[in-house]
């Protein structure tokens, strides 16, 4: 953790880290290392466990890109730098190609000549829009907004709701294949 944590040629690092650089994380059967974990539908920061908590390190070159990104669209751009002859290796060339990869699946998956995407390329541009989608949290609700879902009595006599609890069965996957055939 001397100049951040390297995962796949990105750098995650973050003032919060200082005080565990370099030093043991006292697990003996990982040889010291920290327990690192990460998102692979967003690769914007990695979370390391300290024995203080849990650390968020963003990613070092989080502000030359557009948008969240995958692992598999990292992935993507690292082959297109290599494709284009740039260095695949090189953190701040693949960030570039990934905020062009990432700009244009913004604006759409059409092709605008450069040849940045092929027919691979345009499901990777999908793959992005889609998980990018699916992993946004729910937007929050307005202060003061009532739930929608306790009549406003309910709310305001702090009565406990009460009501009829139905058990589900047990899922039976031979029965169900049996249905099927």
């Amino acid at each position: 953790m001397r100049t951040g944590i390297q995962i796949d040629y990105r750098t995650y690092d973050c003032p919060e880290l200082g005080p565990w650089r370099l030093q043991h994380s006292g697990v003996a059967a990982k040889n010291g290392l920290w327990e690192i974990h990460y998102d692979p539908y967003d690769l914007s920061q990695v979370f390391v466990r300290t024995p203080d908590g849990w650390v968020s390190a963003p990613w070092t070159h989080l502000p030359m890109v557009a948008a969240p990104f995958a692992d598999f669209t990292w992935r993507y751009a690292r082959h297109l730098a290599a494709e284009a002859g740039l260095d695949d290796t090189n953190e701040t060339v693949v960030a570039r190609v990934l905020d062009a990869l990432l700009t244009r699946a913004q604006a759409g998956p059409a092709d605008d000549g450069d040849g940045l995407l092929d027919g691979a390329g345009a499901r990777v541009v999908a793959r992005t829009i889609v998980g990018a989608a699916a992993h946004r949290p729910p937007a929050l609700e307005p202060a003061g907004t009532q739930s929608p879902e306790l009549p406003e009595a309910v709310e305001e006599s702090g009565e406990a709701l009460t009501g009829t609890v139905v058990p589900l069965g047990i899922f039976d996957a031979e029965a169900e294949a049996e249905r099927w055939i």
